[in-house]
């Protein structure tokens, strides 16, 4: 049976294959210093789980949960953290839609709203999802090159204005995967402006938000005056209370996008478990406690890794937020040639930054989050590794 066209327009999902490889690895008796996915390595707090027990075990969380938009309570739970967190006033009824995490809320809003030909303006590098679902569509994704020299924010002012005025829907994503880059206000109120000017609706992707480091704050777009009128943005609570696999985030923004999300999800899945919706309303109301643990169990991680490719000849500045290191190459090699020197000399894993676009040539992904005690130490030994075994000719 031959797949759908659709389905054959589209790479494999890379980090299937990257596990694929990790799991080869250890059947081989050879576990490597996984530097790869970014899945949370802490353990979800434990007021979390006591949450969604206590919730569980009331039998008016089992059903379907009919609302559309997500239950009442979160509604009010995320609308109370926006307001704490962005200053930003969103109403829970209508500007407000619980997700199955961010990735299937990304997904939706290109299905709403992208049809065949329509123009999508993407990051490259950036996380497969945006290129990947617009190509699913039968969109055309045009590449906005993220680089060192724009700070990893894309130049708007770079796009072709045929471009532009034929483009549907925008991606950013900030603070930013893969390159941990951050955005500043004054760059989104460019943004919104830009939007606006030509009739495109934002896609703000916000699932690293809690995740800064030196007391850096990173925005919301929701922050820049009008931005409703252009704007929609998702989040997670994967990355924040470490609860990836729970599946459950929100988007917040202007009342057309969230309802045009809202009439995409509901002809495709029926809503996250009740009783998971409650226990997010339990880590919203604790996120000032929650926060500052996380965050400083990164920031050490990343002292220690940066450090340590600074004592073997990078000069890198510490990124201010995501647990994402966007490590330049040495000079002699590729993406793809450095990814494999480190698995196959030092083992140590990391993610070739060509996976997320032309303009990740040059780089590789080294994710803060790792499997099993002493996180600092296996820092420690992944820089020992390096420094034994790879030729770095600066």
């Amino acid at each position: 049976m031959e797949l759908a066209q659709r389905l054959q327009r589209i790479p494999p999902y890379p980090f299937r294959e990257i596990a694929a490889l990790k799991s080869k690895m250890i059947a081989e008796g050879k576990e490597p210093i996984d530097f790869g996915i970014g899945d949370p390595d802490m353990p979800t707090p434990g007021f979390v789980i006591d949450a969604l027990y206590e919730a569980a075990n009331d039998p008016e969380t089992h059903p379907y949960d009919e609302s559309g938009f997500g239950i009442p309570e979160y509604k009010e739970a995320v609308a109370s953290f926006a307001k704490r967190r962005f200053g930003v006033d969103v109403d829970p009824d209508g500007e407000i839609q619980s997700c199955i995490g961010s990735k299937e809320a990304l997904v939706h809003i290109i299905w709403a709203y992208i049809d065949p030909s329509d123009v999508v303006l993407v990051p490259d590098p950036a996380y497969s999802v945006y290129k990947v679902q617009t190509t699913w569509c039968g969109g055309a994704p045009f590449p906005m090159p993220l680089t060192m020299d724009n700070g990893f924010l894309p130049d708007l002012d770079a796009i072709p204005r045929s471009v532009a005025k034929a483009a549907k829907l925008m991606f950013l994503n900030y603070p930013n995967n893969p390159t941990g880059a951050v955005a500043p206000l004054e760059y989104y109120e460019k943004a919104v402006a830009f939007a606006k000017e030509y009739e495109l609706l934002i896609v703000n992707d916000c699932a690293y938000s809690e995740v800064a480091y030196d007391g850096y704050t990173p925005c919301s777009i929701l922050q820049v005056d009008g931005a409703k009128d252009v704007a929609i943005e998702m989040h997670s609570l994967s990355k924040t209370f470490n609860m990836t696999g729970w599946r459950v985030g929100w988007a917040m923004g202007g009342a057309e996008y969230v309802e045009a999300l809202s009439k995409c999800k509901s002809n495709v899945d029926s809503g996250t478990f009740m009783a998971i919706q409650r226990a997010a309303i339990g880590a919203l109301n604790r996120f000032e406690e929650w926060v500052p643990e996380m965050q400083g169990e990164y920031q050490a991680r990343r002292d220690a890794l940066i450090d340590g490719l600074n004592s073997l000849g990078w000069e890198l500045e510490k990124p201010k937020a995501a647990f994402y290191v966007w490590l330049p190459v040495p000079p002699g090699y590729t993406s793809e040639s450095f990814a494999t020197a480190l698995l196959r000399d030092c083992m140590v894993l990391a993610i070739p930054g060509a996976v997320y676009g032309e303009f990740g040539e040059g780089f590789v992904r080294m994710s803060l989050t790792l499997k099993g005690d002493d996180k600092v130490g296996q820092i420690q030994q992944a820089i020992a590794n390096m420094k034994a075994n790879l030729d770095l000719s600066w």
